[in-house]
């Protein structure tokens, strides 16, 4: 998922995406420490997507406070 299409969706979007990408971390977590994790490197692109909600979730907070 791509900024562009991150800063498309609303606050409330935001932060329920955020939720939902956590829980899916969580779940790769479980997966790898119990050895059925075949794709290790899924676990880093999911933290990136969480990073790239977070900075777009705090873009639109900052505006809405200043703006």
């Amino acid at each position: 998922m791509t900024a562009k299409e991150l800063s498309d969706l609303e606050v409330d979007e935001l932060e329920k995406k955020s939720l939902e990408l956590s829980q899916e971390l969580f779940d790769l977590k479980f997966q790898l420490h119990t050895g059925h994790l075949e794709n290790t490197a899924s676990i880093s692109a999911l933290r990136k997507d969480i990073a790239r909600v977070k900075t777009v979730l705090r873009q639109k907070r900052a505006q809405q406070v200043l703006g």
